[in-house]
């Protein structure tokens, strides 16, 4: 009786979930306004422009300063926190900038425009059997965007994207061209990398890469406790284990109490034709569908659990590319709706701070009812010592938080209060959050996160006193 007194609730949160779906459809923007992916801040602006060629983008520029406008750059407008727009500015749409332009086999780089997604260069490299060094889990994101917030991947032997950069050139706010390097304009290299579009436009760019090595993958599940110490000895000194990610779970009956570990291990075996195929995510449904199930009950929320236990360890020894490591659930994640939001933070903290940082955060949120916690994935990032606005001080594990709540004013409060006491205890722990997401951090709570924040603004100030280049980002925090 019990088994068919859940199914029956499981049947009907399907039900209902999919009804819910249907019927919140968001409704358009209208003409003149923009937003993205967290959909919070939609704003008039005063045209987008698709960017072509590296002239006009200069006129852009150029016109935009004589006639007092603002210039915004957007890629795939993931950044949740306006990053890619101002209000009545100008916004470049760089998605149509977007040339792989050169392979180079023998030194292991490509040339490539911003407005390229990592999915592009990996089309353009699969075949010489390279692959990237640094990038996210998915292949959607553009190469800009991913340079602008300095992102970071499943890679354990690589620092953050930035540490793959050879050279970039920058529109300026004057709007010449200028090369980047560690040598040339270097003072302008640890501020452009992670600086969030605020110095100029990333045009072209020449990245490091790596083999495209053939991975076995090795799964674990275990205590939240013994997480630390199981990575430390059989990923981060095991010198086979090339990636890793990790989730915990936020499921009622295992709330903090439970990680599952993914590591990607080098193999002997010889990589196949089909091996080095990349693959297309066409199998979303089920995922996005249980995903969906979680964001409205506590069952849902633990058979998500269950269903992402039993799909990780129904992978253990199978085999995958590195290109393919970094072509993983996308679609499953996409979310559009009239009365909510999904929505990302991303916490850090030392390694050796993760199970004391672990039970406070357990015990605070176990409080908060509201809060719809939906997922929480774990990587590791090495501490960076080359850009300013530096998340990783040490080496760090990161916390991505996804999570959902309504578009009101009220709803947005209350999960910014959440937010904020979730940021002091990663501050108290030595650690810091990510700033491509939302503002609902105040702007002492940066200062305290990033010792280097004046020093950034003040760089920006110089570098742009007419501020050329704008964001919401920028205006929130640095005027």
């Amino acid at each position: 009786m019990r088994k068919k007194i859940i199914v029956g609730i499981l049947l009907l949160t399907v039900f209902v979930t999919v009804l819910h779906t249907l019927w919140n459809k968001p409704t358009p923007l209208k003409h003149g306004m923009i937003d993205d992916v967290g959909h919070l801040l939609p704003t008039k602006i005063d045209r987008v422009v698709k960017g072509k060629e590296v002239e006009q983008l200069k006129k852009i520029v150029i016109d935009a300063k004589e006639q007092g406008k603002t210039v915004s750059i957007a890629g795939e407008r993931h950044s949740q926190g306006g990053h890619t727009y101002y209000k009545d500015g100008v916004v470049i749409d760089l998605k149509t900038f977007n040339k792989v332009e050169k392979v180079d086999p023998v030194h292991k780089t490509v040339i490539v425009q911003s407005g390229a997604t990592w999915g592009d260069i990996q089309k353009a490299i699969n075949p010489y059997n390279l692959a990237l060094k640094v990038t996210q889990s998915q292949e959607i994101f553009s190469v800009g965007g991913s340079l602008s917030v300095n992102a970071h991947g499943r890679d354990i032997r690589n620092h953050s994207l930035a540490s793959t950069v050879n050279w970039f050139t920058l529109l300026t706010p004057k709007g010449k061209v200028i090369k980047v390097s560690r040598t040339e304009n270097k003072e302008l290299f640890p501020y452009v990398l992670g600086g969030y579009g605020l110095f100029g436009v990333i045009l072209e760019v020449e990245l490091q890469l790596t083999n495209n090595e053939l991975y076995q993958v090795e799964t674990k599940t275990m205590d939240y406790d013994k997480y630390p110490a199981y990575f430390k000895k059989n990923v981060l000194e095991n010198k086979n284990a090339r990636m890793h990610i990790a989730r915990i779970s936020v499921a009622p009956d295992s709330f903090f109490d439970k990680v599952y570990a993914i590591n990607y291990m080098e193999t002997s075996r010889k990589m196949s034709d089909s091996d080095k195929e990349l693959k297309e995510d066409h199998s979303a449904f089920l995922p996005k569908l249980a995903l969906g199930m979680s964001r409205t009950s506590d069952i849902g929320k633990d058979l998500f659990w269950q269903l992402q236990y039993s799909f990780i360890h129904s992978l253990n020894g199978s085999y995958e590319t590195r290109n393919n490591v970094m072509r993983s659930e996308s679609k499953f994640m996409e979310f559009d709706d009239r009365q909510d939001t999904q929505v990302l933070q991303e916490f850090f903290v030392p390694v050796d701070e993760f199970v004391s940082y672990i039970d406070e955060v357990r015990e605070y949120l176990q409080y908060e009812h509201d809060f719809n916690l939906l997922n929480i994935t774990i990587r590791y990032v090495e501490k960076d010592n080359e850009t300013v606005m530096n998340y990783a001080k040490d080496d760090m594990f990161a916390f991505v938080v996804l999570i959902q709540h309504g578009k009101d004013k009220d709803s947005v409060h209350k999960a910014s209060e959440v937010i904020q006491k979730w940021t002091d205890l990663t501050i108290k722990h030595r650690g810091t959050y990510y700033l491509p997401y939302y503002p609902y951090q105040t702007k002492q709570q940066m200062q305290s996160a990033y010792s280097r924040t004046e020093d950034f603004f003040n760089k920006k100030k110089a570098f742009d006193p007419d501020s050329v280049f704008m964001n919401t980002f920028y205006e929130n925090y640095g005027e």
